[in-house]
């Protein structure tokens, strides 16, 4: 199943500027993706059919896929497993709609293109208030996670809406809080142990200008070498009065050496104090996490995990 999420902020994120001029033309290819492992470049690119892949039930569709650009020196029998999103910026609101499956990918000699016929209807595209085709000009972009298989094997599995994936943690006497942080409480979801991290007058550079949000996980320290966890969550600060909360989703990896993962500038204390936001009702600040979906790599003698 093909899900569509909108983001604020993508990591890594490689922009594209679409030539106007190349509108007319079936398919159009941008600029090569570069994704640098240990032992060889995978170049790549996206190509774009902006008038829809109609060899593809795409008629009516943009269409994009990643493809593979230059296998140059691979060996016979070649394959390369990736697990990608495509995204589209919309250009009002600064933010990046994300379009993907989530599943493994394997690129080869036989299959070497992947991606949606069927990725955002031209309807929605061409409609200037949705943001995503502004005076001639869009942007698409594509995030790519490449899994090296040296030979030795690999096991990756999903959990799609984890059980207990979603946990609340009520700060009260919020006005009083004096520390540079606070931890919630341990949460049991997906088979992990979670916590949030809340640092209410803002951490590093912006201290005192916003309040930094992060989720931490709390057992990384039983991974085995190798092993990485792949986890998209959402931050969320609730408005206690119209639900019109503040929140954003991240996808990180989450490994024994990088335990947590947040923003420094989840949210500006100025919003945070204005009382008509009503993220504070009583002196008390909720403050929920919830894990969308994890993707767990175990390392068999060898295999890595290289993400660019």
């Amino acid at each position: 199943m093909v899900w569509y999420t909108h983001t604020e902020a993508v990591a890594k994120l490689l922009k594209f500027e679409l030539d106007p001029s190349k509108i007319s033309r079936p398919a159009c290819c941008f600029a090569e993706v570069r994704v640098t492992c240990v032992l060889f470049i995978v170049r790549r690119k996206l190509v774009l059919y902006p008038n829809g892949d109609k060899s593809r039930n795409g008629d009516g569709y943009i269409s994009l896929y990643l493809v593979m650009a230059d296998t140059t020196g691979f060996s016979p029998g070649w394959e390369i497993n990736a697990i990608f999103k495509l995204f589209v910026h919309d250009q009002l609101q600064d933010k990046y709609l994300t379009i993907g499956d989530g599943r493994l990918k394997r690129f080869s000699a036989i299959k070497n293109k992947w991606g949606f016929p069927q990725m955002l209807s031209l309807s929605i595209f061409n409609n200037a208030s949705n943001g995503y085709l502004i005076g001639d000009s869009c942007v698409f972009g594509v995030e790519v996670f490449v899994i090296k298989n040296e030979g030795k094997g690999e096991h990756f599995s999903m959990i799609k809406d984890p059980s207990g994936g979603t946990f609340t943690w009520e700060v009260q006497k919020f006005s009083e809080l004096t520390k540079e942080f606070y931890y919630s409480q341990v949460y049991l979801a997906g088979q992990h142990q979670w916590k949030l991290k809340l640092f209410p007058n803002g951490h590093m550079e912006q201290r005192g200008k916003h309040l930094s949000l992060y989720l931490g996980l709390d057992d990384c320290t039983k991974f085995h070498a190798g092993w990485k966890l792949f986890v998209e969550f959402t931050l969320r600060i609730r408005d206690q009065v119209r639900s019109h909360h503040h929140e954003k989703t991240i996808r990180k990896w989450f490994s024994a050496s990088e335990d947590d993962w947040g923003l420094t500038s989840f949210i500006s204390l100025t919003e945070i104090k204005n009382q008509s936001n009503n993220f504070v009702v009583n002196d008390s600040l909720i403050v929920e996490g919830v894990l969308n979906r994890l993707s767990v790599l175990k390392d068999f003698d060898g295999a890595s995990l290289i993400r660019k």
